[in-house]
């Protein structure tokens, strides 16, 4: 394309010097056809000289890019193909990561569930406990209270004190403890 122009410029250049012609040539033939094919061949030389150096700039940063963007797109391309075997070893430690971190995860969820099934095994204990106790102490709170009701007759003085019903239920309990001894009894 640039060739072209550049021999349509010479040709228009060559016809142009042939038809030199005086000042004064110029405003009688002003009207003339070939004054006009010359006038606008000259116009035409002077739009394919523009849009030549416009080409030829746009040639020049190409080659330019060409030139500066091999190297830099080569070094990209080193540097990525370097990092790629680092990479590969991160996403395989990665991976067994992953699977050692999903095996943790399984045996936590199991000792949770062991957890659960051993504080649900711990609370009933307790609270069966609980009522034994609760059960031991009401018999043991109701016998502090008799013998407290026994002892304040003793002090008020023997007479009757074992014809009372506190007496008789005394009596009882003292036989049938096995905390105490013959003795005692």
């Amino acid at each position: 394309m640039v060739a072209r122009a550049l021999i349509f410029a010479t040709l228009i250049a060559a016809s142009a010097a042939g038809l030199a012609v005086d000042q004064r040539d110029l405003s009688e033939n002003a009207a003339n056809p070939i004054r006009r094919v010359v006038g606008m061949l000259q116009g035409m030389q002077k739009k394919i000289a523009a849009e030549s150096e416009k080409e030829q700039a746009l040639f020049e940063k190409y080659q330019c890019y060409c030139k500066n963007a091999g190297g830099t797109l080569q070094g990209g391309i080193d540097a990525a193909d370097s990092k790629v075997p680092q990479v590969e070893s991160a996403l395989k430690e990665a991976e067994s990561s992953k699977v050692q971190f999903e095996q943790d995860v399984k045996d936590h969820q199991a000792a949770r569930a062991e957890a659960k099934a051993s504080m649900a095994s711990a609370t009933s204990l307790r609270e069966k406990e609980a009522a034994e106790f609760a059960k031991e102490k009401a018999e043991y709170d109701g016998n502090i209270g008799q013998l407290s009701g026994a002892i304040g007759a003793i002090e008020k003085g023997m007479s009757g004190f074992l014809q009372t019903n506190t007496a008789q239920l005394l009596k009882r309990l003292a036989m049938s403890s096995p905390d105490l001894s013959n003795f005692d009894r």
